[in-house]
């Protein structure tokens, strides 16, 4: 991307003008350094890319951790007009729902410390991880139906929970349009093992003390203290969800073709179309699995921690979404307008007052969990009206890859992160030091500036940061 035609609009905000079969504008957010790491790959190119769908609505948006990803950047947003707007996997992801839950605990710092190793290599035995492991948690075909149908609820009726834990989730754990009859058999056979465990990748469990609080009364009411031990859990749909992108993926392509996009990774259906329908319907389920498998997570993670602390305590402070699309209501032109969301790679960033937030978040606005890399803090921020005007409601997801696995693999030695890990007092538990070194630090922005951007636009103002003391990965 030629820096002439990015125009710096104010501070943190660019703009690539509409030109060419452009429908919108791409607005970037990002300070000059993130923007700078941008033009290294093609995520910009992938902002044109997404402004030239049909039915687009004011900006094709590229957020401060925004990457190469698959059809979207990862940290894209775009919303489409109902009528004349397509809805596209790639614009979801291959992992749908992949995001976070955070619980906060009864702990504190000084009860960890010196337990760090011993609880990340139990958590390990108990928490299922790494590619193709399944789950402790055996489901039948029918079971899995319902999981699609229920999503958190499913595990907490089964007793792997309460009802506050998913009360306290985006959609209260449920997309309701959930429905299972859209998802193949092949999707059925690649999830039926795998509720329960948290996949490879960037996935993983961690135990992290409050470092820092930033904003006391927000904390307050989301139940932060600095010193308490929270715990965060990242992981999606895993095969299953992978499989439904991939069935929806060929249906598209050859029901509409690509012919008239600018990208094949950007094959899509009409919104009112059967297949886009039928698309959003199996995202949905997919949405749910994910749902119920943080909830079973949460569930293991707490009869793991009693095992060391009989008195153990976690409720769940939020649960969000990143891989997603939704029917929602905006601001468009001075009126409000439903409009479908596409967030890949990013957070929903809802300000006080959304019905759509539990009642005691209404007050404050949404938690929005950003971790970090592996080694480096996470934050806790808090949904604006501010994000709602300028970016549909959506922030950053995280710090943003900025290498490659293949090329981590190259440059860095596992003993090397070994080591570093370490040095920083972090307990690190995984399926292999292979995977330890394509997670690297060293691969992705760093999160402070990601967070700092969405802070100073006001998209995402900071609450809390947290460091981690113990992490298990796949």
């Amino acid at each position: 991307m030629s820096k002439e035609k990015i125009r710096k609009i104010s501070e943190n905000i660019y703009e690539i003008e509409k030109e060419g079969k452009m429908n919108v504008p791409v607005r970037v957010y990002a300070s000059s350094d993130l923007l700078k790491d941008m033009e290294k790959d093609q995520c910009l190119q992938q902002g044109k890319n997404v402004a030239m769908l049909p039915g687009i609505q004011k900006y094709s948006i590229v957020l401060p951790d925004a990457h190469l990803g698959y059809g979207f950047s990862i940290g894209g947003v775009a919303a489409f007009d109902l009528d004349e707007g397509i809805i596209s996997p790639g614009g979801v992801g291959f992992d749908i729902n992949c995001s976070v839950r955070l619980l906060r605990t009864n702990l504190t710092k000084k009860d960890i410390e010196g337990k760090e190793k011993q609880i990340s290599k139990e958590m390990y035995k108990a928490i299922p991880s790494g590619v193709g492991k399944g789950t402790k948690v055996k489901i039948t075909k029918e079971e899995l139906k319902e999981i699609m149908q229920y999503g958190a609820k499913w595990a907490v009726d089964k007793g792997y929970g309460v009802k506050e834990d998913y009360e306290f989730s985006e959609e209260n754990g449920c997309m309701k349009e959930a429905d299972s009859s859209c998802v193949s058999d092949t999707a059925i056979a690649r999830g039926i093992n795998q509720l329960g465990s948290i996949g490879s990748g960037n996935h993983f469990l961690e135990l992290q003390y409050v470092e820092k609080i930033f904003d006391k009364e927000t904390a307050s009411v989301f139940g932060l203290e600095k010193d308490e031990i929270v715990i965060m859990i990242h992981c999606g749909s895993r095969g299953f969800g992978h499989q439904i992108a991939s069935d929806y993926m060929k249906l598209m392509e050859d029901e509409y073709g690509f012919e008239n996009l600018p990208d094949r990774q950007l094959i899509c259906a009409p919104i009112n179309s059967k297949l886009g329908k039928d698309y959003y319907k199996a995202m949905c389920a997919a949405a749910n699995f994910a749902f119920c498998n943080k909830q079973v997570l949460t569930h293991l993670t707490r009869e793991a921690m009693k095992k060391f602390l009989p008195d153990f305590k976690a409720e769940v402070v939020y649960d969000v979404c990143h891989n997603i699309a939704k029917f929602e209501e905006h601001e468009i032109d001075g009126k409000k307008v439903k409009v479908c969301v596409h967030r890949k790679g990013a957070t929903r960033s809802y300000g006080p007052g959304k019905k759509e937030l539990p009642k005691k978040y209404q007050v404050t606005g949404q938690p929005i969990l950003i971790p970090g890399s592996m080694g480096t803090a996470s934050y806790v921020l808090v949904g604006t009206k501010k994000a709602e005007e300028l970016s549909f409601a959506s922030t950053a997801h995280g710090a943003g890859r900025m290498m490659s696995r293949n090329e981590a693999m190259k440059r860095f030695r596992s003993e090397e992160i070994k080591d570093e890990m370490e040095k920083k007092n972090i307990a690190v538990t995984a399926g292999s030091w292979k995977s330890l070194v394509e997670e690297a630090s060293q691969v992705y922005k760093n999160v402070d500036d990601v967070v700092k951007v969405s802070d100073e636009l006001g998209i995402g103002n900071i609450v809390a940061r947290m460091k981690p003391m113990a992490v298990i990965k796949g």
